[in-house]
C-alpha cells in the first residue's frame, strides 16, 4: 500500500474521469469504487503507471486550480505529444510552459526529461537559452529545446 495517495476532488464525475485516465496510461486500472446514491459511484481508487489516486465526488463546492498538478515525465517527443493531446482532448485547454488542464480542470505538467539536464547545465548561458525558449512554449517540444541549449 502506497503511504501517501492524491486525493481528487469532482462534481459526479470522479468514475468517468478515473476511466478517462486509465485509458491515456497504459499501465492503469481501476482497484475499487466506494458505492454511492444511485448510480453514481462516491469514490474511485485507481493506479496509473504505478501511482495510485482517489477520484472523488465531493460536490460542486471545490473547484481544482494550478496550485496542484501532475507532473507526467517523457522520454521522447512522442511521448510528450500522446500525453499532451490526450488529455488536451474534448475540453482540456492548453497553457504555458508543459502545463494544460485536462476536461475535468486538473492540471498537469507534460515534460521532457531532458528539460531538466538542460536546465541544470552548469554552463548557465546554455541552461539560459533553453530556459528562455521553454517559456515562449505551450507544449514543449524537445527539437526546440535543443536548438537553444546549442545557441
Amino acid at each position: 500500500m502506497q503511504k501517501i495517495t492524491p486525493f481528487l476532488w469532482y462534481d459526479g464525475k470522479a468514475q468517468e474521469a478515473a476511466n478517462f485516465y486509465c485509458s491515456i496510461f497504459k499501465d492503469s486500472k481501476i482497484l475499487s469504487t466506494m458505492p454511492g446514491p444511485g448510480e453514481t459511484a462516491m469514490g474511485v481508487t485507481f493506479r496509473i503507471n504505478g501511482q495510485e489516486l482517489t477520484a472523488f465526488n465531493g460536490g460542486p463546492m471545490f473547484k481544482f486550480n494550478e496550485s496542484i498538478s501532475l507532473f507526467v515525465n517523457c522520454e521522447t517527443q512522442e511521448e510528450v505529444d500522446y500525453y499532451w493531446n490526450s488529455l488536451t482532448v474534448d475540453g482540456g485547454e492548453p497553457s504555458r510552459c508543459g502545463w494544460l488542464k485536462d476536461k475535468y480542470g486538473l492540471s498537469w505538467q507534460i515534460v521532457p526529461t531532458i528539460l531538466s539536464r538542460l536546465l541544470q547545465d552548469t554552463d548557465r548561458m546554455k541552461a539560459g537559452r533553453v530556459m528562455d525558449a521553454m517559456m515562449k512554449m505551450d507544449k514543449i517540444i524537445i527539437a526546440d529545446l535543443e536548438k537553444a541549449a546549442n545557441g
